[in-house]
């Protein structure tokens, strides 16, 4: 797991940056990048127990290894293979996730795909059909999985994986943007239907160094100046992110989207290119 580069500061020699002692969770898409970044920080902040899903089992099993290099205990974690837009799989994943660690207190919306580059007058509807089954309406089965598993009589907190591309309009990835400005909307709609029992609030990435970036970072210096900051980010910068926003540190905060994209947002905001 990248530990980035002289700009980034290893997880460790950060600390915990909030508790989540006892919870439970599940991370979905979690065999790589930002959601095996994240199992990683709840781990270290305490989590009870974490269950981690991703579609390949093959991938599952490279996860536990890179999760028991990272001195994550093997009976803190279960792996199990669940596609995404599936709502069986994120109904049986919430019952086994209770049935082995006693609740479900939170959810990390992870998993997403973009097979659907091109122009919306041109690009492949099956694509497109994918896009927005995985990106946008996956998240609400998971949500609904929980919500009648545990967290609708319990409480809990979800955090969904948005991006930057869900808040303004770029070439080529109209299908994408689309999925994750819906996500960013109901995002706010579920804190609103939710509340106050249930805490909902997005992350949005700007290029994190991900196998979803794809090729974004052929050429990492040209992609890297688009950031403010000069660099793209590292999936434990934004899982920190996700654990914070999952922790009672953040009590008071629902409904929010939260962006972590060096400065991308912020300076076409303020007019700085």
């Amino acid at each position: 797991m990248s530990l980035g580069d002289d700009h980034y500061r290893p997880i460790d020699e950060v600390g915990v940056i909030a508790s989540v002692d006892g919870k439970v969770a599940v991370v979905t898409g979690a065999s790589r990048g930002i959601g095996l970044a994240t199992v990683v920080e709840l781990a270290r902040s305490g989590a009870a127990g974490v269950t981690i899903t991703a579609r390949k089992p093959e991938n599952l099993e490279a996860a536990l290894g890179v999760l028991r290099d990272a001195d994550v205990a093997d009976d803190l974690v279960m792996a199990l293979p669940a596609r995404a837009d599936s709502e069986e799989a994120a109904a049986e994943t919430a019952t086994a996730t209770v049935d082995r660690f006693g609740s479900l207190d939170i959810l990390v919306n992870n998993a997403g795909t973009n097979p659907s580059a091109g122009n919306l007058m041109d690009v492949d509807l099956g694509a497109l059909d994918k896009t927005w089954a995985v990106n946008m309406r996956a998240p609400l089965l998971w949500v609904r999985a929980a919500y009648h598993t545990w967290m609708g009589t319990h409480g809990g907190s979800v955090v969904n994986v948005a991006s930057v591309a869900g808040l303004r309009p770029s070439p080529l990835m109209g299908a994408y943007n689309i999925s994750k400005a819906g996500l960013i909307h109901m995002t706010r709609q579920l804190a609103h239907e939710l509340a106050p029992g249930i805490r909902v609030n997005a992350v949005a990435p700007a290029v994190v160094r991900t196998r979803l970036a794809g090729m974004l970072l052929e050429n990492e210096e040209m992609t890297a100046r688009m950031h403010p900051l000069g660099r793209v980010g590292e999936p434990e910068e934004v899982a920190r992110l996700i654990v914070y926003l999952a922790s009672d540190a953040a009590a008071w905060m629902t409904g929010a989207i939260v962006p972590i994209d060096g400065g991308v947002v912020g300076a076409a905001s303020s007019g700085i290119s």
